[in-house]
């Protein structure tokens, strides 16, 4: 039905046009990916990368970050300085126009840079578009410039400081006499999230270090000062050249560029040869450098970079590099005698099994995909990565040939294990098919066939299996129990991870496969559920599902499909209220507040208040420990509060499993999320891979921070 005075009501004056930075204010998602920690982070990220852009230019050594009690960051770089004399166009001064107007800069090919990672002109307008204040402040031709900002509007005209005789930089940067510090407050209108955190800027400013051979760039947190223990949990020490006592300062600079990267991806994976392969050469208007080495494990960990902007879902250098990798290595092996016997080529799954690679391209024109940029698209960017990756890793090979070797051991063994996986797969999916495509007989399913309202709870144990399907929802909720702790396949192939029960009953559960077959359309669940004890052994069965996720189906994390299960560990009862703590400081809270309750109820004062401590058998078979409060005249108690501790889902019976864990209305679950796959993968690897030492070290590291620890 058309709405006829809706389209009459419909004129010009209902056209909205947004100036300056209001598109910005209004739509900020399209700009920095969304308003909450990503899009936070993302700020500090488009005005580091214009310091580093400098660099990439040969004009900047140096990049400071500080971030400041009061909330604000401040980025300094000792590069030329933003221009302050008066742009033709905009009829304002240079800064002005860059801090205040969108797709306003000198990177369009105008001279100003070669190459850059701030492309389309919008950085630092939209981090002042989405700050309650900010300054830029410049120091260049003997004197220092200011102007100040208010959510992306100009509240101060630009005001000229001249520096002293010596010309000395005025900012804290020693020795610079040029270079630009911008200061800024993230708008709470705007942003959900305010809380800078301090390792998430840490990694990112070291990954921009070694992207950029030579420069120095440096991280201060002003809002809390540490001692010297707690100094070194943070990063990396053998990484760190300069460390402040009154702040958390740490300080990048590698000469090594990506091999270092490379090694430092590596340090918890058994690297086959010591140092890294490493590529580098120019070829028109673009600069290739690659830098790669395998190591014992399993896993491919490729990372790419355009201009020094890191590329998750790579594009056309990725694509140059694998068709490079797969093609030299074949000729290679060849060459060498390794495809007798009716041994068929390497594949790129078999070439890429446990490298270790980073690829970093320098473009002057590059297509990105969205503000973001998550993708590169430049068609020539692919036949250069291609030819210098080719003619690199050709060269390395014939020069190198005990590396070579076990690169080559490496492959052929990944090929035979592929095909033994192949059948085993096959003969999974064909005993499903044999069967009617029944599932697990284990596997209480739900009677919902649509995906996006169904969930399934994988359980640990037949007792807690057996709650959960008396107090789960049949309609749309499924359990699965499994029994005992699942393979770590941190250290396994595919072909012996299919050998394990528990992991085919998991697998055909899903419906989606495993690995190359992987087929996320097919998953019967959108909501996949990880229920474990909260002790030792329940952790340590949800890190091995986590692996099998995360290595296997990493699909299921980047969809937002997996969450883990928070149920509680106290059930804390005061006559006839009863109520749940999930850790010991709810447990705290809770009580607290019995204990007012009681006070007002009862009118008894504090000093005749008793603690009465003990341990009984509830009615549930549970061991409950008891706090009675108040005494009475007697001295006994007249009410009394149990506290119950959960060493395990089995002790709870299916109505308390659904009203705590299971029932969408009152449950607590966290959804598992991978935003920074380099930091996973290494977590991973030090935590279920074969190397002691790092996994030592962690533990040593963190023992002191366990909480709820039950042996």
């Amino acid at each position: 039905m058309v709405d006829k005075a809706g389209e009459k009501g419909y004129t010009a004056s209902q056209i909205m046009v947004l100036e300056g930075l209001e598109p910005v204010r209004k739509r900020p998602g399209m700009y920095i990916g969304s308003t909450g920690s990503t899009g936070l982070h993302h700020l500090v990220w488009e005005v580091v990368d214009n310091a580093v852009d400098e660099a990439l230019a040969g004009f900047c050594t140096q990049v400071w970050v500080i971030l400041k009690k009061d909330g604000s960051v401040e980025v300094i770089d000792n590069g030329r300085g933003i221009p302050v004399d008066i742009h033709p166009q905009t009829k304002l001064s240079a800064l002005e126009t860059v801090m205040t107007k969108l797709h306003a800069g000198g990177k369009f090919g105008t001279g100003g840079y070669k190459v850059s990672g701030g492309l389309h002109g919008v950085g630092v307008s939209v981090v002042n578009a989405l700050s309650s204040f900010t300054l830029a402040e410049v120091a260049r031709d003997g004197k220092l410039y200011a102007q100040e900002y208010k959510r992306g509007k100009t509240a101060t005209k630009l005001q000229t400081i001249k520096t002293p005789a010596n010309g000395s930089y005025p900012f804290p940067l020693p020795g610079a006499k040029s270079g630009t510090k911008i200061t800024f407050m993230p708008d709470s209108e705007i942003l959900e999230v305010l809380n800078f955190d301090f390792k998430t800027i840490l990694e990112h400013l070291r990954q921009q270090a070694y992207l950029t051979k030579g420069i120095t760039i440096k991280i201060f947190d002003e809002r809390e000062s540490l001692s010297d223990g707690q100094k070194l949990n943070i990063g990396h020490k053998e990484n760190e050249v300069g460390k402040e006592d009154i702040v958390r300062t740490y300080a990048f600079c590698f000469e090594g560029g990506i091999s270092s990267f490379v090694k430092h991806i590596n340090k918890a994976k058994g690297p086959l040869f010591k140092d890294p392969v490493a590529i580098e050469k120019e070829s028109g208007d673009v600069a290739v450098e690659a830098s790669l080495q395998y190591t014992e494990g399993f896993a491919e960990n490729t990372f790419t970079f355009a201009n020094n902007i890191n590329t998750p879902e790579g594009g056309t250098h990725l694509t140059g590099f694998k068709t490079a990798l797969t093609r030299v290595i074949n000729d290679y092996a060849k060459k060498q005698g390794y495809m007798k016997n009716g041994d068929g080529a390497f594949t790129g799954d078999d070439v890429r099994e446990g490298l270790t690679a980073v690829i970093s391209v320098k473009v002057k024109n590059p297509q990105f995909e969205g503000q973001t940029k998550q993708k590169l698209g430049n068609p020539e960017v692919r036949v250069v990565t291609e030819s210098v990756i080719q003619e690199g890793l050709s060269i390395y090979l014939e020069e190198h040939p005990t590396e070579a070797r076990k690169i080559l051991e490496k492959c052929s063994l990944a090929s035979r294990a592929r095909q033994a996986a192949r059948a085993a797969r096959e003969t999974v999916i064909r005993k499903g098919l044999l069967e009617g495509m029944t599932l697990p007989g284990k596997l209480a399913d739900c009677s919902s066939k649509k995906p996006e309202e169904s969930e399934i709870y994988i359980v640990e144990g037949d007792s807690a299996g057996g709650s959960a399907k008396q107090g789960r929802d049949r309609s749309f909720q499924a359990i699965l129990p499994l029994r005992g702790k699942i393979l770590n396949v941190e250290k396994a192939r595919l072909d012996k991870i299919l050998t394990s029960q528990e992991i085919k009953a998991l697998i055909v559960a899903l419906g989606a496969g495993i690995g190359e077959q992987f087929d996320i359309s097919r998953l019967r669940y959108h909501r996949i559920i990880i229920m474990t004890d909260a002790d030792v052994d329940g952790s340590h069965i949800r890190t091995l599902l986590l692996t099998l996720f995360f290595r296997h189906m990493p699909e299921i994390i980047q969809n937002g499909y997996l969450y883990i299960a928070q149920p509680p560990l106290y059930k804390i009862q005061a006559g006839k209220e009863k109520q749940y703590a999930y850790n010991d400081a709810e447990k705290e809270a809770i009580l607290k507040g019995v204990k007012r309750k009681t006070k007002n109820e009862k009118d008894v004062k504090p000093e005749e208040v008793t603690k009465e401590v003990g341990e009984e058998v509830g009615a549930e078979g549970e061991s409950e420990e008891v706090e009675n409060l108040p005494a009475g005249e007697a001295g006994k108690p007249k009410s009394g509060v149990s506290i119950q501790r959960y060493k395990g889902l089995g002790e709870m019976n299916p109505d308390q499993l659904w009203e705590t864990t299971m029932n969408p209305e009152s449950r607590l679950i966290l959804q598992v999320k991978a935003d920074d796959a380099q930091k996973a993968d290494q977590m991973f690897e030090t935590l279920m891979g074969d190397q002691v030492a790092p996994r030592k070290r962690f533990i040593q590291t963190h023992a002191k921070t366990v909480k709820n620890l039950d042996v």
